[in-house]
C-alpha cells in the first residue's frame, strides 16, 4: 500500500474529521501529498489535526458551498505540490428528520449547496487541471446509499446524493477522453460524529444490514484508495456501495 499513490497529490474536502480524515490519512500512507480542505481545522472527534499527521500536507479553510473556496483548494494542490491527481469530493451534511412538508427554501439551498454544488464545482476545477496532465486523474465523489434508495424524512438529502450518483456517471462519459476517471462511493451508516452526535442514525439500521453492524471510516477509505490507484485503472462511472449489505435486500 505504501507506494500506490507515490508522487501524487490529492485534494480531500471535509478532511478534518470522519470519513474525509480517514481517506486523507490512508492516501498519505500510500505516498500521496494531501490538501486537507475543510471549514474547520481540528477534528470533531478530537485529536491532532489531519494535516499535522501527514508529512506533505497543506490545510486550506474551505466552505464547499463557496465556489471560490473550492477553486482555492485545487490551486493550493498545484501551487504547493505541482499537480492535482486525485480529487475526493467528500464534504457533506446530513439531515435525518426533514420531510418535504417541513422543508423551506433556505433548508433546501443550504444542504444542496454543500452536498451537490460542492461536488459539481470540485469536479469542475479538478478536471480543468487533470485534463492538462499526461495521466489525467481520478475524481471520487462521496454519495450514499441514500443516492440509491429512499430514506423517509430525508427528501433533500436523498435528492442531493442521487444527484451525485448520476453526476458521477455523466462526468465519467464527459471526462473519460481526457484520461479522467470519475467514480462514487455510496456508504451506508458509517460511525462518525455526523451519525452519532448530529443524528440518531448510528445503530438504527444494524438489524437491516447483512453484517449486523455500522461501518467504520477506514473501510470507506480502503474503497477510496482502490478507486484512486492504478488498481482501478479501468473503473469509471461506477457507484461503489460500501454498506455492509444494506442495499442487498
Amino acid at each position: 500500500m505504501a507506494d500506490k499513490l507515490a508522487d501524487e497529490t490529492a485534494v480531500v474536502t471535509g478532511a478534518a474529521s470522519g470519513i474525509g480524515r480517514a481517506i486523507a490519512l490512508r492516501f498519505a500512507a500510500a505516498g500521496a501529498s494531501v490538501v486537507v480542505a475543510d471549514v474547520r481545522e481540528g477534528p470533531r472527534e478530537g485529536g491532532t489535526p489531519t494535516h499535522e499527521r501527514i508529512e506533505d500536507a497543506e490545510f486550506v479553510e474551505t466552505d464547499v458551498s463557496e465556489v471560490d473556496d473550492i477553486r482555492a483548494a485545487v490551486e493550493t494542490a498545484t501551487d504547493a505540490f505541482g499537480s492535482c491527481d486525485v480529487m475526493v469530493n467528500n464534504a457533506g451534511v446530513f439531515t435525518a428528520d426533514q420531510p418535504i412538508a417541513d422543508t423551506d427554501e433556505d433548508d433546501y439551498d443550504w444542504l444542496m449547496d454543500i452536498n451537490l454544488k460542492g461536488v459539481y464545482f470540485g469536479s469542475k476545477f479538478a478536471a480543468d487541471v487533470m485534463a492538462d496532465q499526461p495521466d489525467g486523474g481520478s475524481i471520487i465523489n462521496l454519495s450514499s446509499v441514500a443516492g440509491l434508495v429512499g430514506y423517509p424524512g430525508a427528501s433533500t438529502y436523498c435528492a442531493s446524493k442521487g444527484g451525485i450518483s448520476n453526476l458521477t456517471r455523466e462526468l465519467a462519459l464527459e471526462l473519460g477522453p481526457d484520461g479522467i476517471r470519475v467514480n462514487a462511493i455510496n456508504p451506508g451508516v458509517i460511525e462518525t460524529a455526523m451519525t452519532t452526535e448530529d443524528s440518531d442514525v448510528a445503530g438504527a439500521y444494524e438489524k437491516q444490514v447483512a453484517l449486523r453492524r455500522d461501518g467504520q471510516p477506514e473501510e470507506v477509505a480502503d474503497a477510496a484508495l482502490f478507486l484512486a490507484s492504478d488498481d482501478a485503472s479501468y473503473v469509471t462511472g461506477h457507484n461503489l456501495v460500501v454498506d455492509g449489505g444494506y442495499t442487498a435486500q
